[in-house]
């Protein structure tokens, strides 16, 4: 460098000798971030080849602040010569702004890195099945906060700030705001139980019996839980409410239930057992209905009106709809065979029963007629 340096200085004298420096050190740049974006280009044909979640990752983190990088250096070198040939004191800043700008970069790389493997992770074209888009999400939401943090601690501790003073400090004050703020850490730690416990995860039908909450998750922050209800209005609930309320999550059954119960008339009594043996062996028969799990058909009770008979089994569907194709399609093959049989279902009736009224006499008739004088 000091070669290249006397070298200009022999050419075009002292006074203009730096604005080529300067000059050069900026076109040194701009071919640098140039020839930067080339082989990122490359790099990102031969990692689209391949399916690793890291490569492609990588090559998204790599690119804006790659070139970034290069214009800093350039810039603030050149600001520095300048400074040093011309005595200005406006060019001191360039080295502090030249160590920070590079903290802030890598923090950026690091953040823009983590940012894509999370998004590679949901992503089925990269792995076979994708992991649980919630702990993608929490654990990188705690990356790049200790991102954040640790290249903030990093510039003030540059800046000749006491970082260790501001830990200490931290300490004394956590205990005010914990107290100032009980609600919102009371949120965030709902929110990490939720993120380690996992007892839902976005996309899954949730519900309470405590509390009139029903709907999908569509998201899970760090304050509040967002809950779209099945009239597709949303609904915001604080992470703190899930640590006092159970939560059911029909999204995870195995199988869904058919429980009904089937009443006959009175007088189809005699028809009662080969109903319920039909009936019971359609239900094994069906393609939809798991054997596996438990299968009931009884004769239950003796209603008002009714024999009653009742079905328990399981679908071996979990979603919603589809449930209720099959459901509707058991019911219509039970009142075939019920009526196959010869037999009704029963509705409610009310039989009345008359006593026998006693005859009467013609002489207790006449004698209870009345006396004509």
């Amino acid at each position: 460098m000091e070669s290249v340096e006397h070298l200009l200085l022999t050419w075009f004298g002292e006074n203009r000798a730096w604005i080529v420096i300067v000059f050069l050190f900026v076109l040194i740049a701009a071919v640098v971030a140039w020839m930067y974006g080339r082989f990122v280009l490359r790099f990102a044909a031969r990692a689209e080849k391949t399916e690793n979640p890291w490569d492609d990752a990588l090559v998204r983190a790599l690119s804006p602040p790659g070139q970034v990088l290069a214009w800093l250096l350039g810039l603030t070198l050149a600001a520095q010569y300048a400074g040093r040939a011309t005595g200005a004191e406006i060019f001191s800043v360039a080295e502090p702004v030249r160590e920070i700008g590079l903290i802030l970069v890598l923090a950026w790389f690091a953040w823009r890195f983590s940012h894509s493997i999370e998004c590679n992770l949901s992503n089925p074209r990269y792995i076979g099945k994708p992991m649980d888009a919630t702990t993608v999400r929490a654990i990188g939401k705690l990356v790049r906060a200790s991102i954040a943090v640790t290249a903030g601690i990093v510039i003030m501790q540059f800046l000749g700030y006491s970082v260790s003073g501001l830990l200490a400090f931290g300490g004394i004050g956590g205990l005010a705001v914990g107290f100032a703020a009980k609600d919102l850490l009371a949120n965030f730690f709902g929110g990490l139980m939720i993120y380690l416990d996992r007892p839902f995860a976005v996309g899954d039908w949730i519900r309470s019996p405590d509390k009139e909450i029903e709907g999908t998750v569509e998201d899970i922050g760090w304050r509040l839980t967002r809950i779209r209800t099945f009239d597709l209005r949303p609904v915001y609930v604080p992470n703190s409410i899930f640590t006092q309320i159970a939560v059911e999550n029909p999204s995870r059954m195995l199988n869904r239930r058919i429980f009904e119960t089937i009443g006959i008339r009175y007088e189809d009594a005699h028809l009662m057992a080969p109903i319920v043996s039909d009936v019971k062996a359609m239900l094994q028969r069906h393609p939809e209905i798991d054997v596996n799990r438990t299968l009931i058909v009884n004769f239950n009770s003796f209603a008002a009106s009714s024999l009653d008979f009742f079905v328990y089994t399981f679908t071996r569907t979990t979603d919603w709809i589809r449930f209720h194709e099959i459901k509707q399609e058991i019911l219509l093959s039970i009142l075939k065979i019920v009526e196959s049989h010869g037999a009704s279902c029963a509705f409610p009736t009310s039989t009345v029963h008359i006593a026998d009224i006693p005859s009467l006499t013609q002489e207790a008739v006449c004698d209870s007629s009345p006396q004509v004088q």
